[in-house]
């Protein structure tokens, strides 16, 4: 009888570009705690995509603290953490690091499914409950239900990771030949096919195919769908997240329903923009 062995741990390696994400996430978390507990809010911290707790450095080659982690560091502290992963090897590795503490629930499946069925029905408004959401994927594995969810509650700020990169390896750049499920993952990420229209230029060229939109021009449309459609009130610009080469691979939305979150984040950004460590 052959023996299947258990999945070993592997930690996802992130480069200079991730560990300036964590840093932004952890300036931020560190604000709005302070300005939650201050109100008396019971505020819950939620990271959908939590992985295993740390990362490996491409910079360094050292492990480092994720977002989960950080989070938990966080002074005043949140009173809750929610942490979700599909990995089921990556999920053990949290219940560990969290044993100790009786605030962290760490769930493993899909985050879409969990988010709501789980998490959010304990974040209502007439609570007084309030949370700080990480929606964070690897690619396009996120339901525009959740999002639309999160904002419908009133109670919930996201940090949402917009996976330009996959977008136009696996479906804007490949049009008619980008695979079903492809195109069913970028449907649910955007909400439906509206996408198709901002995605490419109206104007076809003299082979009579129309051409792809710049990045800038479909995030954009992204973040009027998170005002118009999900009903999001404040979403400031979103930080384009590039690696060592320059190129775009995600942008770094915030969406919140207060003035003065946007006005923290589009702080926090705009420091990180005058030191050259975003650009665009």
């Amino acid at each position: 009888m052959t023996r299947t062995r258990p999945k070993r741990l592997h930690h996802d390696e992130v480069g200079p570009w991730s560990e300036l994400k964590l840093e932004i996430l952890r300036k931020y978390a560190t604000a709005y705690s302070t300005i939650l507990t201050e109100k008396g809010f019971h505020h819950s911290y939620v990271d959908a995509f939590a992985g295993s707790g740390h990362h490996l450095s491409k910079r360094t080659g050292e492990l480092i603290p994720g977002s989960p982690l950080n989070a938990l560091d966080v002074k005043p502290p949140f009173d809750n953490f929610y942490l979700i992963d599909l990995d089921a090897v990556k999920v053990d590795e949290l219940r560990k690091l969290t044993a100790d503490k009786n605030n962290v629930h760490v769930f493993g499946g899909d985050s879409n499914s969990i988010l709501l069925s789980e998490v959010f029905p304990n974040i209502r408004y007439e609570s007084y409950k309030r949370a700080l959401c990480i929606l964070d994927p690897y690619g396009l594995h996120l339901n525009w239900t959740v999002i639309a969810e999160a904002a419908k509650l009133r109670t919930i700020e996201i940090f949402l990771n917009f996976p330009v990169l996959d977008m136009n390896r696996n479906v804007l750049w490949r049009t008619e030949d980008a695979s079903g499920e492809s195109v069913v993952r970028m449907n649910a990420f955007w909400g439906g096919e509206s996408w198709r229209d901002v995605a490419y230029s109206s104007d076809a060229n003299l082979f009579d195919i129309k051409e792809k939109q710049t990045n800038e021009v479909i995030a954009e449309a992204f973040r009027e769908r998170l005002r118009t459609v999900a009903g999001f009130k404040h979403v400031p610009e979103p930080a384009p997240m590039r690696n060592s080469k320059g190129a775009v691979l995600y942008y770094l939305f915030f969406a919140a329903q207060q003035p003065a979150a946007e006005k923290i984040v589009t702080d926090i950004f705009s420091a990180y923009r005058k030191r050259g460590m975003l650009h665009g």
